[in-house]
């Protein structure tokens, strides 16, 4: 058990260290190439901050355990818009957003989080599904880019230690990854609680920690686009990508008891999500409401798997 525990912590240390690696070099890259900041955040920053999902998922899914898959992707979403968000909002006081989210993003994320439910439904994520989510992140991306209009902006420039320290970054993931889930599946056998419980939890936690260190470092620098945008990018990347990669792999599996509380509530929080950005800000306690929701939603899953 100790063992198993360590392995955990250490193997998500190195995943958290990598894809910070990856985010850092993604974004100056990003810049050199005259992208804006929103868009930035919501494709190359989005992309760095889920590969830990993504890295974990296709993981899981070569190990057998692919009930990890759904849960790490509903929980992360449900972290990035509750307590990612939440506590941006709460430590950079107000988030201002000087862009209109509601015109495509927005819609996009509802629609990406209604297609999830719809076609889990029935217990089955096909080959189908797994193709249309991904032409749905290609989509994304492409209608993303096309949309940036700010490209003269001052430009840094990137040289080979960037790339280097992307291509390093991005092994250190899987590796980091990999052990993850090594450990995941011997604490879990240690102590009789199902993978997807743990992935909905403790791995979704683990796996927002980028995006939280993004985003609240961000909002602080006066960053707001890139914040909202690295929260919406990610749940679209984790929802159509970190869905449709690991499922062209293998067979996914979907606990049934996901369709009665986790993903209707993961909906529920998009909807939230999209209404107070209605105002173009997002309050210090808009911020503390989002997060009171999170505490509820761990409490929730807590209680019902002692009982």
């Amino acid at each position: 058990m100790l063992v198993s525990c360590l392995i955990f912590i250490v193997s998500l240390a190195v995943l958290l260290f990598a894809s910070d690696w990856f985010v850092d070099s993604a974004e100056k890259i990003g810049l050199s190439l005259g992208i804006s900041p929103f868009i930035i955040g919501v494709t190359i920053v989005a992309f760095g901050t889920s590969l830990p999902e993504l890295a974990t998922s296709i993981v899981s899914v070569q190990n057998g355990m692919s009930e990890v898959v759904v849960g790490n992707v509903v929980g992360s979403n449900i972290t990035n818009i509750l307590l990612v968000l939440g506590f941006t909002a709460v430590a950079a006081r107000e988030i201002r957003m000087d862009f209109n989210v509601m015109d495509i993003d927005m819609p996009l994320l509802f629609g990406s989080a209604f297609m999830l439910y719809f076609a889990v439904s029935d217990l089955h994520f096909s080959n189908f599904e797994a193709v249309l989510f991904f032409g749905g992140i290609v989509a994304f991306i492409i209608n993303s880019v096309s949309g940036d209009k700010n490209n003269d902006l001052d430009r840094p420039k990137s040289n080979y230690m960037d790339y280097l320290k992307l291509i390093i970054g991005a092994t250190l993931v899987y590796f980091g990854a990999e052990y993850t889930i090594y450990g995941v599946e011997g604490i879990s056998t240690e102590i009789g609680i199902n993978p997807d419980i743990i992935a909905i939890t403790i791995i979704a936690l683990g796996t927002s920690l980028p995006e939280l260190v993004v985003s609240v470092n961000a909002a602080r620098k006066g960053k707001t686009g890139l914040a909202v945008g690295n929260v919406l990018g990610s749940n679209m990347f984790n929802t159509f990508g970190v869905m449709s990669i690991p499922g062209l792999m293998g067979n996914l599996v979907i606990p049934e008891e996901f369709l009665s509380f986790s993903i209707p509530f993961m909906i529920a929080v998009t909807i939230l999500f999209g209404m107070i950005s209605l105002s173009k800000r997002i309050t210090f306690w808009e911020g503390t409401m989002l997060i009171a929701f999170y505490v509820f939603f761990i409490g929730n899953l807590v209680q019902n798997s002692i009982n």
